[in-house]
């Protein structure tokens, strides 16, 4: 294959301190379509990491000065984190060395001596998984929904561009150590018996968890009534039609919605064609659209 399938030229950043490898890898990845950057240290290779946003880094493990390890971390685990997948190039074999690639933010290893039609595959694969998430992400943005993503440490990891522009408006920089418990609190939890967080003027709505693991989480602004009952007065709703908007908002499914507020899926459609008429709509997107402004403004 080329990568020139996914509808524009991928760009590679190669980061290795040995010509040899560089020199191998580059063209390889040339001859597959790809246009290669190279790198021959960790504080190069996060310059240009910066300046271009490559689609995947290939990062030597062992090098002198700043090694792959420490230069990962920096990109995904330091301000301003990378979305980049990166991908370990290193002879050491040994468990605890590859524990530490992923720990550091990589995503995958190749073991040198680097066997090229292994890297390629490989390449493929995360580059494909990368683009179907900045889609999503997208999407996010496009339905300006507003959703967050953290760690099981409570570190921020990515967030639509509604999500983070709330966070730089708003104190939740000093969210403090009560955050992480419950954060921690949220894991493999259904999400209904989990408790928004709040502070002064703010709150934080636990909407889910994905595999990898990420904790999803709405920002909201704290109320003085509950926004079930903001969507009741604003769109002439009963208390459970509301109910049913509120969870929509949340990107829940109609299957989750009659989970956690215990209805049948009928009787979650039902209220969802009722929802619909009185807000002049035809869809669940239009609807939670709709719903998030009239929340936002409060």
């Amino acid at each position: 294959m080329t990568f020139n399938e996914f509808g524009r030229k991928c760009i590679a950043l190669v980061v290795d301190d040995t010509p040899d490898t560089l020199g191998m890898v580059s063209a390889a990845l040339e001859d597959s379509g790809m246009t290669v950057l190279v790198a021959t240290d960790g504080e190069a290779a996060i310059e240009l990491t910066r300046r271009v946003e490559p689609d995947v880094i290939l990062m030597d493990a062992v090098m002198p000065g700043m090694d792959g390890f420490e230069t990962c971390r920096a990109l995904k685990l330091g301000a301003d984190p990378v979305t980049t997948p990166i991908i370990f190039m290193t002879g050491l074999t040994e468990k605890e060395h590859l524990l530490e690639g992923l720990a550091s933010g990589g995503v995958d290893y190749i073991t040198k001596p680097v066997v090229i039609e292994e890297l390629i595959a490989r390449l493929s694969t995360h580059i494909v998984n990368s683009r179907l998430l900045q889609s999503a992400r997208d999407a996010l943005d496009t339905s300006g929904r507003t959703v967050l993503a953290c760690d099981l440490n409570g570190k921020v990891l990515w967030g639509s561009q509604k999500a983070i522009d709330f966070l730089n408006t708003t104190d939740a920089a000093t969210l403090g150590s009560s955050w992480i418990k419950w954060i921690a609190d949220c894991a493999n939890r259904p999400v209904s018996s989990v408790q928004p967080f709040e502070t002064d003027n703010l709150a934080f709505q636990y909407i889910g968890m994905t595999a990898s693991p990420e904790i999803l989480i709405k920002p909201m602004r704290r109320m003085s009534q509950s926004r079930e009952h903001v969507l009741a007065e604003a769109f002439d709703l009963t208390p459970r039609e509301a109910e049913v908007l509120y969870w929509l908002t949340l990107g829940k499914t109609n299957r989750d919605i009659s989970a956690i507020l215990v209805l049948s899926a009928r009787t979650v459609n039902k209220h969802l064609e009722q929802i619909f008429q009185k807000m002049g709509i035809d869809n669940r997107t239009s609807a939670a659209v709709m719903a998030d402004r009239v929340l936002n403004a409060f």
